[in-house]
């Protein structure tokens, strides 16, 4: 068997994302949040709207959940493979705009429902030494918890090191799964969860169709190019601005560097215009009228990055 890289933009939203497969996504908040029975997820409904900010910006996949349980939360479920500045105003941004959208103006303030965040990181975001941590608001004297309608938790793959033989927990199982996925032959005997297993099948690249192995290679693709082309002409603008720097002094160094880099940025944002299209024509199934109102593009760009792909 072989499967897909869950840190992929299209696998993680072809697996977490599929509305006629929930039990994946309820099995991994309930185990990655260590829910009690009481709390337990029992039913999930996706919302598509709240899924739109993976094609505007490629860098994250998000996906905004509708939970049905005693309690009436909403979750957010996000994947990030790259650090980039305002990550964590970004991720307040989310939660504060899905917590005020369940009211409409005059409506009771009691009707507000806890947000929770879920986020999971390739890098290291905390100084936590736990590959799993949760952020809440407290008093920093007596560490009360009266304001509880905000919950961050994330998972840094990076800090989970433990080997397949050591693991024993669902959560554990769940966070193997997602560092690992891509270099594993075989679904591993130990995993008996039904969401857990459905997540591996879903993964295996036999049940995928041709067009989504195709797009799933591309965006591969496009990103390690986009990382190694960003890299090139930075070092490239750092030498050009050192070699500038000596001969008209160090001014000239900055201003040049910032030119090459800010080109390199240009030439990284229309990469990623062409990619975020193949996504919606190919995967998402758009219309090229509904891609051009999606991306505020013109229909005749539309048609010659879909000619020439």
């Amino acid at each position: 068997m072989k499967f897909v890289d869950i840190k992929n933009d299209i696998a993680f939203r072809k697996i977490f994302g599929n509305e006629k497969k929930t039990e994946i996504i309820i099995s991994f908040i309930n185990a990655i949040l260590d829910l009690s029975q009481e709390e337990k997820i029992i039913k999930v409904e996706m919302n598509p709207t709240y899924q739109l900010p993976v094609i505007k910006d490629l860098k994250s996949t998000i996906l905004d959940v509708r939970v049905t349980d005693q309690k009436e939360h909403s979750y957010i479920v996000e994947m990030q493979v790259e650090e980039k500045a305002g990550f964590d105003k970004r991720l307040q941004y989310y939660t504060a705009k899905r917590y005020v959208s369940q009211i409409e103006r005059g409506e009771d303030y009691p009707k507000l429902k806890k947000v929770i965040l879920i986020a999971i990181l390739d890098y290291n975001f905390t100084k936590s030494e736990d590959y799993i941590s949760k952020h809440l608001i407290l008093d920093t004297k007596t560490y009360e918890h009266s304001l509880k309608d905000f919950d961050y938790n994330f998972v840094e793959l990076k800090k989970f090191t433990k080997k397949l033989d050591d693991i024993t927990t669902l959560s554990d199982k769940w966070i193997y799964f997602l560092k690992h996925s891509d270099k594993l032959d075989k679904i591993p005997s130990h995993i008996k969860d039904k969401g857990l297993f459905q997540a591996y099948l879903d993964a295996n690249t036999h049940s995928w169709s041709k067009k989504e192995l195709e797009v799933y290679d591309y965006v591969s693709m496009r990103k390690q190019d986009e990382r190694g082309k960003f890299t090139f002409v930075y070092k490239k603008g750092e030498k050009a601005g050192i070699k500038q720097g000596i001969e008209q002094g160090i001014e000239q160094e900055k201003v040049n560097s910032k030119n090459i880099i800010k080109q390199a940025e240009e030439e990284k944002k229309q990469a990623n215009l062409k990619t975020k299209i193949v996504i919606l024509f190919h995967v998402e199934k758009k219309s090229k009228e509904e891609i051009s109102v999606i991306l505020k593009i013109s229909i005749d760009e539309i048609e010659k990055i879909i000619e020439t792909d």
